[in-house]
This record gives C-alpha cells, sequence and structure tokens, in this order.
C-alpha cells in the first residue's frame, strides 16, 4: 500500500468526488474534510474503510471536488485547492462534464471541451506537483456498455489521455470504466444510475474499490 502514516491525501474533482460534501467558509481550513466533508460518494467510502481499518495510518483525506467542474475549474482553483493544501498524494478525477457538456449544452461551443485541451490542461496541472509523493489519476467513465454510444466514444478518448499521462508521469492509474464495464457484464447501468453518470451508493463502491485495489489496499 502506497501511502505512508500521518500523510495527507487531497482528492479532487466534479460532482462524483463532491458527492454533496458540507462547506466551511470559502477559504477557510477543514474544508472538505471532516464531519460531513467528505460527502457521500466514493471519497466517503475510502476514508471510511481506510480510517476503520487502519486507524494507526493517520491519514488525512480532503475532498476537493466540487459539482459541474471541468479541467478549466481545475486550472483556475489549482492554487487554492491543490498547491496551498501540500498534498503528499493528489488524486484527479474529471472529465465527465468536458464532455457532458457537448451533449447537454451543444448550442454553446464556447463550454465545449475536447480533447486536446484536456490533455493539454491536465499536462500543466501536472507540472506543478512534481514533488508528490505519488499521484493518481482516474478516469472518466459513462455508465453504458455501448462503445458505439458517441458519449462513450469521447469519454473513452479522454480515458485513454488519462492512461496516457499516468504511464508519462509514473502515476496509479484508477481504471474506474473498466470497473464499471465488468459491472455491467452482468447487471444494467440503470441499477447503477439513471443518467449513466451520477451513481448511486454500489457504483461509488465501485469507484472505491478500484481506487483501493490500485494503491493496493486490501480490505
Amino acid at each position: 500500500m502506497i501511502l505512508e502514516e500521518n500523510s495527507k491525501l487531497v482528492m479532487i474533482g466534479d460532482s462524483i468526488t463532491d458527492c454533496g460534501r458540507a462547506r466551511t467558509e470559502f477559504g477557510k481550513v477543514g474544508d472538505g474534510e471532516g464531519r460531513d466533508g467528505f460527502g457521500n460518494g466514493y471519497v466517503n467510502l475510502i476514508n471510511a474503510i481506510i480510517t476503520s481499518k487502519t486507524p494507526e495510518l493517520k491519514l488525512r483525506i480532503i475532498n476537493k471536488g466540487i459539482s459541474g467542474n471541468t479541467v478549466r475549474d481545475l486550472k483556475d482553483r489549482w492554487q487554492k485547492d491543490v498547491l496551498n493544501m501540500n498534498p503528499d498524494y493528489l488524486a484527479i478525477k474529471i472529465g465527465i462534464n468536458d464532455v457532458w457538456r457537448r451533449y447537454d449544452r451543444f448550442l454553446i461551443p464556447e463550454i465545449h471541451i475536447h480533447a486536446k485541451e484536456y490533455e493539454d490542461t491536465l499536462i500543466f496541472l501536472i507540472d506543478q506537483v512534481k514533488g508528490l509523493k505519488k499521484l493518481i489519476l482516474i478516469t472518466p467513465y459513462l455508465i453504458d456498455d455501448n462503445l458505439n454510444n458517441s458519449m462513450r466514444k469521447d469519454m473513452d478518448e479522454l480515458g485513454d489521455v488519462v492512461k496516457r499521462l499516468a504511464s508519462k508521469n509514473n502515476a496509479i492509474l484508477v481504471d474506474t470504466q473498466k470497473a464499471f464495464d465488468k459491472y455491467l457484464e452482468v447487471n444494467h447501468s440503470f441499477t447503477l444510475a439513471g443518467d449513466q453518470v451520477h451513481p448511486n451508493t454500489i457504483g461509488h463502491m465501485i469507484i472505491a474499490r478500484a481506487f483501493l485495489a490500485a494503491i493496493d489496499y486490501s480490505f
């Protein structure tokens, strides 16, 4: 298991990471941690599993997910929500809204983000955190096993970017699309998410288990 004792893990992303987390006053220490600060999703599950099984680890997890965010939004708040936090470990999960906005707001091209901008922005952000003990990159996903779905194709394109950057930067890769696809071999996507994006607790557990497996944490 890669996480060391008394270390800090910042997890940043969109609504899947946010998942209703409580906020403190803007800019205050403690935002994204403790007392409902983890939200109700995979970050909360990861924190609960690690803290209950290995309390001696004293791992400090901080949830910096914000609903609706794209990679552009991460760039805008990178200094405040990542660099100022001085994390030992950083997990980035972004990309779903980058694709989704091309579909649900197709008449607003100014907010559309395609693979090149996505990759270039991630490279820019990653270059600023070279001092981490370890970077963890999490693929975006669509909970749909139809590989011919255009949105699934676009999501896979961004997933390929994440895989490539994980390899290039010696980062840990969490392939959430692969994890969901395995589940979909036996169950329909609607058992996890009506919109194929925002998962229920089972879906969040799939993400959490994929994350824990990737960092070699057994439970």
